[in-house]
């Protein structure tokens, strides 16, 4: 077991042993969720856009992942779920009056202070670093600090004064439980989403067919012509004036008969209309061409006949 000089191989040497996991720093682990954007591992510049899921993201790349449909095209896990800028909202941050930039420490000779953040909370204060959780609501895309919001609780937003709802805020790089229920919560609202368009195309469906229905089968017009009512009417009215007449002298003279008088009518004895007793008055007589009064004298006559004569 000896080598030259005599050395002794210690055990670590001779035996492996499981190896050691390598744990991620958490200051760069913070920084790289904070700090740049989860496509393109850029440095976050404005505009900043998230996701429902909380992650952030440059707007530029968001938009040039989209464009890309080459075949080449790399998924990216933490953008799979992004079809379209619907997806993402831009968000509304404040600046930290602190922060110098990049540029502050180019020569090496100052103390750079990691825990400076760009970004802001504007109702407490605190900077967005990673070690205070914030989030943003999804109507308007203003960003608080999560203490701020459990401390001044209201339906309204800090900053713009748009109403909200509790599912509208979203947590920024949260943890992967409050992931999974990010997640839970956005395939409902899009499942809402997807069925109530639907309904609405249905109605639209069904209103457009009951249209087209109504149009391919109009009712009857309800209008006649002023002329035709006209003459029906005047003729009408000259029908019941005469039947009236001839209904009168008739009763009369049937009273008469029967009583022996011409003043009184008969007691005991009912009016029966003309239907009943079969009789037909004067005038509804003139009506029909058998009538006399359709018929013509003998110096009326034609010298020749091409239609049925009124004459016997």
């Amino acid at each position: 077991m000896g080598c030259d000089g005599g050395t002794i191989p210690k055990r670590h040497e001779l035996v492996k042993g499981p190896k050691k996991v390598e744990q991620v720093d958490k200051n760069a682990a913070l920084a790289a969720r904070w700090n740049y954007c989860a496509i393109s591992q850029r440095p976050l510049r404005k505009p900043i856009v998230a996701c429902e899921l909380g992650r952030l993201y440059n707007k530029d790349a968001v938009i040039e992942y989209l464009l890309d449909t080459s075949p080449e095209k790399c998924i990216i896990e933490t953008a799979k779920h992004i079809k379209s800028l619907k997806d993402v909202k831009e968000l509304n941050l404040t600046d930290n009056p602190a922060w110098k930039g990049d540029k502050a420490n180019t020569k090496g000779d100052k103390f750079e202070d990691l825990q400076r953040a760009v970004f802001i909370c504007p109702v407490v204060g605190l900077e967005m670093n990673g070690r205070q959780k914030f989030c943003y609501l999804r109507a308007c895309g203003c960003v608080f600090s999560e203490r701020a919001m459990k401390e001044i609780k209201t339906e309204v937003c800090h900053k713009c004064g748009e109403s909200f709802k509790e599912d509208d805020v979203i947590v920024l790089n949260g943890s992967k439980e409050e992931i999974a229920e990010l997640q839970r919560k956005m395939e409902e609202r899009k499942l809402k989403a997807k069925l109530l368009k639907k309904a609405k195309k249905s109605k639209a469906t069904q209103a457009a067919a009951k249209s087209a229905l109504t149009e391919e089968m109009p009712g009857p017009s309800t209008e006649k012509p002023k002329e035709n009512k006209a003459t029906i009417d005047k003729m009408l009215n000259g029908y019941s004036s005469t039947t009236s007449t001839a209904n009168a002298q008739s009763a009369s003279s049937s009273t008469s008969t029967a009583s022996g008088k011409t003043g009184k009518p008969a007691s005991g004895i009912t009016k029966r209309s003309l239907t009943e007793t079969g009789e037909k008055s004067e005038a509804y007589k003139s009506i029909f061409t058998s009538h006399s009064s359709a018929k013509r004298a003998r110096e009326e006559k034609p010298n020749w006949i091409t239609h049925t004569a009124y004459y016997y």
